[in-house]
């Protein structure tokens, strides 16, 4: 499981993360809600050590992972995948290079077994057949899928998600949604999930905690957000956009 223990961040001497204690056991789906710019990215990025807490334990499968060098740390980075918010593909490479990436960097494995791999898995994600495109090529959509797919390719334990409804349409977004939660029940990955979109909280969640000022306000199941007294808990439940799971 991952354990976040007493977790501050500070940049510019601006407090970014304070005290932020957060558990998540294996197997479940875990939603980070807040408003933008209240520090879900930088708890991310945390959790797989792209950023070093100024206090505080970041255990993965209780490693301590804000004490380990280097090599250390690489070799837990490989229990994880990633989704970032933009996708994050290289506009030079096609997609089966983009996918292939990690398994170029990171195995021994022979070029057709790896170009076996990356068919599967953009078929997992319901991208048959687009291999040889470049991102350029691709729809809003088709860029996360193959992002995702490209998380998936190493077989991780653990699946992050930086914003992955941001800048698509209210369709599509449901579509990512789905995708998400059938990769979470298919391959039963523990999935870690950020967002300001509650339909996506509601409908990925198991658990749901929100951040606010860096700080973590509520920590509860998707029915218990739902029936908060808290003043931005119930702000956030207002907003939300319409989705099916009501």
């Amino acid at each position: 499981m991952i354990d976040l223990n007493h977790i501050t961040v500070t940049f510019d001497e601006k407090r970014v993360i304070e005290d932020v204690s957060l558990s998540i056991p294996d197997g479940i789906s875990m939603v980070i809600v807040g408003a933008s710019g209240c520090g879900k990215t930088v708890l991310l990025r945390t959790i797989i050590g792209l950023i070093t807490p100024d206090d505080g334990q970041v255990l993965i499968d209780g490693e301590d992972i804000t004490r380990m060098d280097r090599k250390s740390l690489f070799r837990v980075r490989r229990k994880f995948g990633m989704l970032f918010q933009g996708a994050a593909l290289f506009d030079s490479m096609t997609v089966e290079e983009n996918v292939s990436l990690p398994l170029q960097e990171h195995t021994d494995l022979a070029d057709e077994k790896i170009r076996q791999i990356v068919q599967d898995k953009l078929h997992l994600v319901g991208l048959k057949d687009t291999e040889d495109k470049k991102p350029a090529e691709l729809s809003g959509g088709m860029k996360k899928r193959v992002g995702l797919a490209r998380a998936l390719v190493m077989d991780p334990k653990y699946i992050l998600f930086d914003e992955p409804t941001t800048g698509l349409d209210p369709i599509t977004a449901k579509k990512i949604d789905d995708l998400i939660s059938e990769m979470h029940r298919r391959l039963h990955i523990t999935s870690i999930l950020v967002t300001h979109d509650m339909a996506s909280a509601f409908l990925v969640g198991d658990r749901i905690a929100m951040l606010s000022d860096g700080s973590i306000i509520f920590d509860g199941s998707p029915g218990e957000f739902q029936h908060s007294p808290l003043e931005a808990v119930r702000l956030f439940n207002d907003a939300r956009r319409p989705c099916e799971v009501d």
